[in-house]
């Protein structure tokens, strides 16, 4: 299993971060391995929303269709919020956390992906490690970028 956990803490109240990071349709904003996004199901972000997210995996693109299994609502300034997205197909299954929570005057943001091949396949996971850690260091330098600036337009 390769794994990718980005922190991100920013002025911006919880529930403007956590809309940065917990709806798919931006993905492609900020991760440069996602080519497109295309909302199959669902209006928006939120529970059931279902997205094809198109993957510039080198040397073969794929697209994972990703549902969303968990969407707190909008919370209190006090509470933290979190959104599960699984996707699921012959080879790989990937589970996407995202959760935004206080943290003093500001927001921690946390991004925590699992990306792993499926069945008999999984023998080669580690194999997956090294090519998704070059994935999850320009997704995190994207990830960073696109919360700068949200909070500077708030």
């Amino acid at each position: 299993m390769a794994r990718y956990v980005a922190r991100v803490r920013t002025p911006l109240p919880i529930d403007e971060a956590f809309d940065v990071l917990a709806d798919m349709r931006h993905f492609a904003d900020w991760d440069p391995g996602v080519r497109a996004v295309e909302q199959v199901a669902g209006v928006g972000a939120g529970p059931g929303a279902t997205f094809d997210l198109h993957l510039a995996l080198v040397p073969y693109p794929r697209t994972l269709r990703y549902v969303t299994e968990q969407f707190d609502a909008p919370a209190s300034p006090e509470r933290k919020r979190e959104a599960l997205f699984v996707a699921r197909d012959l080879l790989f299954t990937s589970v996407d956390r995202v959760s935004a929570e206080p943290d003093g005057d500001a927001t921690l943001l946390v991004y925590d992906a699992e990306f792993r091949f499926n069945g008999p396949l999984r023998l080669g996971d580690l194999g997956l490690r090294p090519v998704f850690g070059v994935m999850a260091r320009r997704a995190d330098a994207g990830l960073r970028s696109a919360v700068q600036m949200a909070s500077v337009a708030a």
